[in-house]
């Protein structure tokens, strides 16, 4: 290696897990880059020194160390930890010091250092040893870049299990700092665009011609995951406009489902400033797992198997007279151009004449929630196409490039 050497910041409860986080911080080491211990343990002594101690961490969420010892409420005292960690490493990163971060534990230690991983930039490797990998992360990962990695055994003690798992944690985390993303011209406008399978031949042909026009851009998956993450980076400033053509995750907000996204989705770019269009496609479904797992309340309904771990709802007219109230608040709050586009022949693929989801009487509710809504300045546009014909694809591609030209002029009027 050449030049000034990385920092990995390794966070991590001391206090049980002290030999583990002495092997990785030599395997670290071992590569020729820095090993900052950081320890997030509570209750009882470190067993190996700190670089960052445990009353920092605490100190930097304004609490004592000492009263979340004698605090009865586990949860509070994670949390607590997990907001201190979080500003120490931000802090370590804006100074330099964290190239990037690994952390190792079940659930406490998991809540803990995913806290801290959750507050730095985008593109800073994070690598999370767990033993709950298995199960559902979302609350630990949320909208970050963080990798998660099943520890196979508990993060107690070093065997000939655990020490492969150890030492590819330190490969893995190692390799990741090391890593040069390749040179990408980075003059283009980013877009952002958000897709689900019903609406893939949509957001792929409005893709491909507004990048014609020389912008980049980035699709979301709209998962729930794939909405938050695309709003953050909105929220960040990183963002010229918003395609935001799949506004499921407001139906999983509305029924219940597993793919919502909060019931901010659709917030960002208005808050941002941020050119956008808003559609409400795929608003006809609502995701849940297996059939078996749907709620009873829902077995009635109109269900779609998508795959054997995937169920689609129907949504019916009052759900979508609720999701279209939302689609108009979001376009309500923007301080930016934004327009709303509306398919009257289809939100999706399902949604189609004939096809399994087809209900213009639930649509209808939504388009109509949202014209009673809407401010009377904000162009809602009808079109007479299902949302993955060509000629709609079109019309949303050149409404974003025609509100971005009119940002553009906007600012230059104020220069």
């Amino acid at each position: 290696m050449t030049g000034a050497k990385k920092t990995i910041v390794l966070a991590g409860a001391l206090d049980t897990k002290a030999a583990e986080f002495a092997l990785v911080k030599a395997l670290i080491e071992k590569q020729g880059m820095r090993a900052l211990l950081v320890d997030i343990g509570i209750l009882g002594e470190a067993g190996t020194a700190p670089d960052i101690s445990r009353e920092t961490v605490a100190s930097a969420a304004g609490v004592d160390l000492d009263a979340l010892r004698r605090g009865e409420e586990r949860e509070k005292a994670l949390n607590a930890m997990g907001r201190g960690l979080a500003v120490v490493a931000r802090r370590l990163c804006d100074e330099g010091r964290l190239d990037g971060i690994l952390g190792m534990g079940g659930s406490g230690g998991t809540t803990v250092a995913t806290a801290g991983m959750r507050a730095l930039p985008l593109g800073v490797p994070k690598l999370m040893v767990s033993t709950i990998v298995s199960g559902d992360v979302r609350a630990f990962v949320g909208a970050a870049d963080i990798v998660m990695m099943p520890s196979i055994v508990d993060v107690a003690g070093i065997n000939r299990i655990s020490a492969r798992v150890y030492a590819n944690a330190a490969a893995a985390i190692t390799g990741m700092v090391q890593a040069e993303a390749p040179a990408i011209a980075d003059e283009k406008a980013l877009v952002t665009a958000s897709m689900f399978g019903n609406t893939t031949p949509c957001v792929d042909h409005a893709r491909s011609l507004i990048e014609r026009q020389g912008c980049e851009v980035l699709v979301f998956h709209a998962t729930g995951v794939g909405g938050r993450t695309m709003e953050t980076l909105i929220s960040e400033g990183y963002i010229a406009a918003s395609l935001d053509i799949t506004m499921t995750e407001l139906a999983d907000e509305v029924c219940g489902g597993e793919a919502s996204a909060g019931p901010e989705r659709g917030l960002a770019a208005s808050r941002a400033g941020a050119p956008a269009v808003l559609v409400p496609g795929c608003v006809d479904m609502a995701n849940f797992g297996a059939i078996e797992a749907i709620p009873k309340k829902y077995r009635r309904r109109n269900l779609y198997r998508w795959a054997p771990t995937a169920t689609l709802l129907r949504t019916n007219v009052e759900e979508n007279r609720r999701i279209g109230g939302m689609i108009a608040a979001a376009a309500n709050a923007a301080t930016g151009p934004v327009a709303i586009l509306l398919p009257l022949r289809g939100l999706s693929m399902l949604d189609s004449e004939g096809g399994a989801f087809w209900d213009p009487a639930a649509n209808a509710a939504c388009f109509d929630a949202i014209k009673a809504n809407v401010k009377p300045d904000i162009p809602v546009i009808e079109l007479e196409r299902n949302i993955n014909e060509p000629p709609f694809a079109e019309a949303a591609a050149e409404t974003l490039l025609g509100l971005m030209r009119q940002a553009e002029n906007q600012r230059a009027a104020k220069r």
